[in-house]
């Protein structure tokens, strides 16, 4: 890269600190409704998967609401979460676990490095790097016009921009 060139990454990842304080609200809210009083629910979260474990598919609905709901406030995109299915658990309760995606899968890279190359009005380069997109141009306007059009794509994930240098 040369001295004169600018670039960015684009990245896809939960910000695990906003999923620990939405995990928080959570706890809070569970404890504080009646609905749920004197009754099994729960939601914890480990490393990057919430489990959760309800007396029954009603409360297991409620209690995904305010998971997701909480989540959303965070500011942690819900097209980064991967809903488990629905399995028994215990007697009558059941249980399921919601993934916190972490990164680009190689093919989601190769095509978002595609689409950007394959749209000629902007003036980048683009390159996969691990689970990242390395995008670099000579102008800064141009790395601003391709961050418009990445937001502007219809992704299956939520990207974000770093290392913009």
């Amino acid at each position: 890269m040369a001295a004169s060139e600018f670039s960015f990454d684009i990245v896809s990842k939960v910000n695990p600190m906003e999923a620990k304080n939405a995990m928080d609200q959570v706890q809070r809210e569970v404890q504080n409704r009646y609905d749920f009083r004197g009754s099994l629910a729960e939601a914890e979260l480990d490393k990057d998967e919430i489990k959760m474990h309800c007396e029954d598919e009603f409360r297991l609905g409620q209690l995904k609401d305010i998971v997701l709901s909480k989540l959303l406030k965070r500011g942690i995109d819900l097209r980064m979460v991967e809903h488990g299915k629905v399995e028994p658990g215990a007697g009558s309760s059941v249980r399921q676990t919601l993934t916190l995606k972490s990164g680009l899968s190689m093919d989601e890279a190769k095509a978002l490095a595609k689409q950007i190359k394959e749209n000629k009005a902007l003036k980048v380069n683009s390159q996969v790097q691990g689970d990242a997109v390395r995008v670099s141009s000579k102008s800064k306007d141009d790395l601003q016009k391709c961050m418009a059009f990445v937001k502007g794509l219809d992704l299956a994930y939520a990207p974000e921009f770093t290392n913009y240098r």
